[in-house]
């Protein structure tokens, strides 16, 4: 299995993430780009795999062969870039070539794939094959059941291309965290798990065709991220007054208030203005007029002894209440991978037992 911890480890962080991951036995760590590789090798153990799905420029190529760091080809000049330096440094590129299969983003066609193996032949002394790969194209939907089918036909086809070459990869891996669940065959013989390590379900839609399938689970998926903030200030607010930015929200009655230093450049959307909820006190609040650049405004009217410096979840539980990030998603209309990698990398993270 390998472990995806790209957008900074899902939000999570991936400084503090990969000991977390690794002491629970993981040791091959799956990255889009050479920066995010750079960051996991500085804080994995020695042996750790790393591999780098994504972009990474041909001057970058030298750093990830002398690290043993595995990294994608998928178009002819990456892997004559590769190659190249391997000759330089007479070293060996763990190269996984991925191929077109629908999702009409990166890969080999047909054509290029006869070059690659033909390069791969030739070059053998400086390239180890670790892998051929795809990624299917919404496997979390249903509506998308026969485009991801095709594909697994598509990659079946390339792989009795490559296997006719004479060629042998250690792995086969098409499967991220939709498809292990939705299609088992299309695990082979590695799977690339993002969001579901994290704690949660790619769509509402894939717990649901897995309950359809095995019943439900007897452990469930437990998240491991909570977003909390302190409050900044508390304040009464006369009848008639306009809270915050323009007119959005009128005062109807008497109001205590208070002010959270979290706003949209936080990963807060402003679509959440008026309709978001926090917890305080273990009392679900709502946020009133517009989220700000670096802070929001929330409404503790009736809640007692609310002071300067009180909890405030934004994500996660307080008392018998929880704010999800399915919850958070849908009133801001976003994934819950695009809450959770908006979170910005200079919120601190604390490891808490």
């Amino acid at each position: 299995m390998s472990y995806v911890v790209k957008g900074n480890a899902y939000g999570h962080g991936i400084e503090e993430y990969i000991p977390i991951a690794e002491e629970a036995g993981a040791d091959h760590f799956s990255v889009f780009s050479a920066d995010e590789a750079l960051r996991v090798k500085e804080v994995c153990h020695k042996n750790t795999e790393v591999m780098i799905m994504g972009y990474i420029d041909n001057e970058e190529l030298g750093w990830a062969i002398e690290n043993n760091v595995e990294f994608y080809v998928f178009d002819s000049d990456r892997l004559e870039a590769a190659i190249a330096m391997a000759k330089t440094l007479n070293g060996k590129a763990k190269i996984h070539v991925e191929v077109e299969t629908g999702m009409n983003r990166t890969g080999f066609d047909a054509q290029g794939l006869k070059k690659a193996i033909e390069l791969i032949k030739t070059n053998a002394e400086f390239i180890t094959f670790k892998g051929v790969c795809t990624h299917y194209a919404g496997a979390e939907s249903i509506t998308n059941f026969v485009r991801v089918q095709n594909q697994i036909k598509r990659f079946s086809q390339y792989r009795k291309t490559i296997e006719k070459a004479g060629l042998r990869p250690a792995y086969y891996h098409t499967a991220c965290s939709a498809a292990s669940i939705t299609y088992p065959k299309t695990q082979m013989d590695m799977v690339r798990i993002g969001i579901l390590q994290y704690g949660f379900w790619p769509t509402r839609e894939t717990f649901i065709q897995y309950i359809h399938k095995n019943g439900e689970p007897q452990e469930h998926l437990i998240r491991i991220l909570s977003w909390k903030s302190k409050i900044m200030n508390v304040k009464k607010v006369n009848t008639g007054e306009f809270i915050g930015y323009g007119t959005t929200f009128l005062a109807q009655s008497e109001k205590k208030i208070a002010t959270v230093p979290i706003g949209y450049s936080h990963g807060f959307s402003r679509n959440l203005s008026n309709q978001g909820r926090v917890l305080v006190h273990g009392i679900r609040v709502a946020v009133i007029g517009i989220v700000n650049m670096n802070v929001m405004t929330i409404d503790v009217t009736g809640i007692e002894d609310v002071k300067k410096g009180d909890e405030v979840v934004i994500i996660g539980d307080q008392g018998e209440l929880e704010v999800s990030v399915a919850s958070f998603s849908e009133l801001s209309s976003q994934v819950n991978y695009e809450t959770l990698t908006r979170l910005p990398s200079n919120i601190p993270r604390r490891i808490v037992d």
